[in-house]
């Protein structure tokens, strides 16, 4: 078995390869797997391929019997364990146990026979007969678990099988969308992996095949816009694709039963109100900087995408809810703003002078760590907002706060270079510990240039002779 040190060097080398290298490793490694190959550690490289292959445009991965078993439903995977299941939305984590109880209850033989022929096809035979097999599974898959769920002794069972209620509402997702796998395919295929807007080749595309689904599997149809909006860069944009189907055509019919702004509206607010949850959790006194910026940034990019998408009314349910996440989010960084400058501060303690002459750096004690990590993480938390505060309405409390912290900040830095010039050998490595931190929330508030430049003149400064 290979050492730790020499699967590290196996996971850096696989993890630096190219897109179209990686593709080429990933699909030899898959064929290894399906021939049952016992040499290679086919989980641990795939795994260390993944984030190459997420940079390719279109990575022929090659087909295994389960990942083509998800192919029409891929676009509704998420990663992220909901407590409340969403609507589509389907876990990653509920795969396999819908795979082995089609497997061992279900259907065993058929789904043998579609893994031989999934095996064969990676091999190079029968690869022309590969999308009528798949058809045909999909198609009795789908049917198999809608019967078995259809009764309450059969969810019963399958709640049993799959290990609760929630996978047993991911299984029916799943069979809804099997029932219109090659429809979904044909969808697919003529989208790209990501797609930096919706153009008017892609709405025609959707409507065609929305317009056919509708006729033949009605409860498929209103699924078919997170199919696009998965691979929007926009993803608020696929809120228009409803709006492309004729109202008079029985299509649009199939389209005007549902929500106002559908599936693709409820996926997007609920990501909304999941960042918006996140920001209001963040406790002042101990954040992630650097995830918080992340939640705030996805909340003002989504909420602003939603809202200029499409007209919501303030005393509609959709607009009201945006309204209110919007103001939550608001107030919950203005009351972080207000407390920037404070903390950043509470790190860089100042003796307060008697006489009336300046204050001048506290060098008596070494740097606080807790108050140091504070003060750093609400640096970061101003300079990650700047822009896309506006964004989420706090613009001006941080603008506020921003320029407080940049100009006490500019002050301190005189200070404490001037400290550090005059301080006894007692008081300098306190004052070489506040200079660094000085340093740090330079380089974070102003810019890394600014920041070495401080350090430079922190060491000239030590490096001269003190004044008899």
């Amino acid at each position: 078995m290979a050492s730790g040190d020499k699967m590290d060097l196996l996971r850096t080398f696989l993890g630096s390869l190219p897109a179209g290298l990686a593709g080429k490793v990933a699909r030899a490694v898959e064929v290894d797997r399906l021939n049952n190959g016992k040499m290679l550690p086919h989980d641990l490289i795939l795994e260390s391929l993944r984030p190459s292959l997420r940079d390719e445009e279109r990575a022929e991965r090659t087909h295994t019997p389960m990942r083509l078993f998800c192919q029409p439903f891929e676009d509704l995977l998420a990663n992220d364990q909901k407590s409340q299941k969403l609507k589509g939305r389907i876990s990653r984590s509920s795969i396999t146990p819908v795979w082995n109880w089609l497997a061992q209850d279900l259907i065993p033989d058929v789904l043998n026979a579609f893994s031989l022929a999934v095996k064969t096809a990676a091999m190079g035979y029968g690869t022309e007969d590969l999308e009528t097999r798949a058809a045909e599974f999909w198609k009795t898959a789908s049917s198999t678990m809608r019967a078995k769920l259809a009764s309450e002794s059969g969810r019963r069972a399958a709640r049993q099988a799959v290990g609760g209620d929630a996978i047993v509402e991911d299984a029916r997702e799943m069979a809804i969308m099997l029932q219109a796998g090659p429809e979904i395919c044909r969808l697919q295929e003529r989208l790209a992996r990501r797609v930096p807007s919706l153009t008017d080749d892609i709405v025609r595309a959707f409507r065609e095949i929305y317009e056919e689904v509708a006729l033949k599997t009605p409860e498929v149809a209103p699924y078919l816009p997170l199919v696009v909006m998965k691979r929007l860069e926009h993803p608020w944009e696929a809120l228009r694709l409803p709006l492309e189907i004729p109202p008079d055509s029985e299509a649009g019919a199939t389209a005007s039963t549902n929500s106002e702004l559908g599936m693709a509206g409820e996926i997007l607010f609920g990501a909304i109100e999941a960042h918006a949850a996140a920001i209001l959790a963040a406790q002042p006194n101990q954040f992630n900087a650097d995830i918080l910026v992340a939640h705030v940034e996805a909340f003002a990019t989504l909420s602003a995408g939603v809202a200029k998408e499409i007209e919501l009314r303030r005393d509609g349910a959709w607009g009201q809810r945006l309204v209110k996440d919007r103001a939550a989010v608001a107030e919950a960084m203005d009351n972080l703003m207000e407390r920037a400058a404070m903390e950043i501060f509470a790190a860089l303690p100042m003796l307060e002078a008697a006489d009336g002459t300046p204050r001048v750096p506290d060098m008596s004690q070494p740097a606080d760590p807790e108050k140091s990590d504070r003060a750093l993480s609400y640096a970061r938390l101003l300079a990650g907002c700047r822009s896309f505060a506006s964004s989420a309405s706090f613009a001006a409390s941080l603008k506020r706060a921003d320029e407080e912290a940049g100009v006490s900040l500019q002050r301190y830095n005189e200070d404490i270079v001037r400290a550090l010039r005059d301080a006894s050998d007692e008081q300098r490595f306190n004052a070489e510990q506040f200079a660094a931190l000085a340093t740090e929330l330079t380089a974070i508030l102003f810019s890394p240039e600014e920041g070495e430049f401080l350090r430079r003149r922190g060491r000239a400064a030590v490096s001269e002779p003190v004044a008899a």
